[in-house]
């Protein structure tokens, strides 16, 4: 008996299906929190309208922080020199126009 050969999208499915285990599910960890049941109570309100659980509401929130402060500290020296050249009020067009009458006088 022959086996049976997968095709190009079986196997990108069975790595999905693997990326979604080991970032879903195997690498959580359980975590205790003291929070004032009113508050506890308003949270889960407002994530039952989101459509998600409080644990992801929570889980989100703290990834945002750590996003926020990495994307400050993240600037390369390069992109830091490179700012400002361009000047926030040009207007493209205006600037080809002004290159043309110059380029033609």
């Amino acid at each position: 008996m022959k086996p049976k050969q997968l095709f190009q999208g079986d196997e990108v499915l069975r790595n999905y299906f693997l990326y979604l285990y080991v970032n879903q599910i195997a690498m959580h960890t359980k975590l205790t929190l003291n929070i004032e049941k009113g508050t506890i109570e308003q949270a889960k309100l407002y994530a039952k309208q989101q459509n998600m659980s409080l644990s992801k509401l929570i889980e989100a929130y703290l990834q945002s922080l750590t996003v926020e402060q990495t994307k400050d500290t993240a600037v390369s020296p390069v992109v830091a020199a490179l700012t400002g050249i361009i000047p926030n009020y040009s207007d493209e067009k205006d600037v080809y126009r002004q290159y043309q009458e110059k380029k033609h006088a």
